[in-house]
């Protein structure tokens, strides 16, 4: 029987810390993770998809089942997304304001900079959006558009799931994913280069 790893109720980024160790413990094989929140599901999916290993979800009554499927080619595939993953600029989004000073005016200058994005080179490879800077990807954002935007174009957009939580604005997320503890640290310390506006 396979490896069961039950991280119900774990707040993030446990569940995808769980599933990172199992992975470590493992040359080959399978295992499944129990969470009841979808997303931790979408961040232990995302985490294993991005080791090079197969994933399948199952819901039951608040449930999801993940089978983590871990193989010689997935190793390598994960290696190679480490690899591409190291050459990178992150857009480190930590409020809904650009700068200090005059509130409005830094509404103002964040709005400004995230509609340009789209026209400076080089592209960031993935943005993130943490405390009230999570208001920028939520309903209501006079952003959202140029955001939508920014992600059609492959730049990887996330949101700190914490943030949501404690803001209530999980259900409002328009763009994105929600992302946790573990990808957020993972993405700041492998970027070349992090901006912070």
């Amino acid at each position: 029987m396979a490896k069961i790893i039950d991280a119900k109720g774990k707040a993030c980024p446990q569940p995808v810390l769980m599933t990172k160790k199992a992975l470590s413990e493992m040359e080959a094989g399978a295992f499944t993770v129990l969470v009841d929140s979808a997303i931790s599901k979408d961040n232990v999916v995302r985490f294993a998809t991005s080791q090079g290993c197969e994933t399948r979800v199952e819901e039951k009554d608040g449930v999801f089942s993940i089978e983590v499927v871990k193989g010689d080619a997935g190793e390598s595939a994960g290696n190679a997304a480490e690899e591409a993953a190291s050459s990178n600029i992150t857009i480190y989004v930590h409020s809904d304001r650009m700068g200090q000073g005059d509130d409005t005016l830094g509404s103002i200058l964040i709005k400004g900079f995230l509609k340009t994005l789209k026209d400076v080179d080089p592209k960031p490879r993935r943005m993130i959006f943490v405390n009230s800077g999570i208001f920028l990807t939520t309903e209501g954002s006079a952003v959202i558009d140029a955001l939508k935007e920014l992600e059609a174009m492959g730049i990887e957009i996330l949101s700190c799931g914490t943030c949501l939580d404690f803001f209530n604005r999980k259900e409002k997320l328009q763009v994105g994913v929600a992302s946790n503890m573990y990808d957020i640290a993972s993405a700041l310390l492998q970027a070349d280069k992090v901006v912070i506006p």
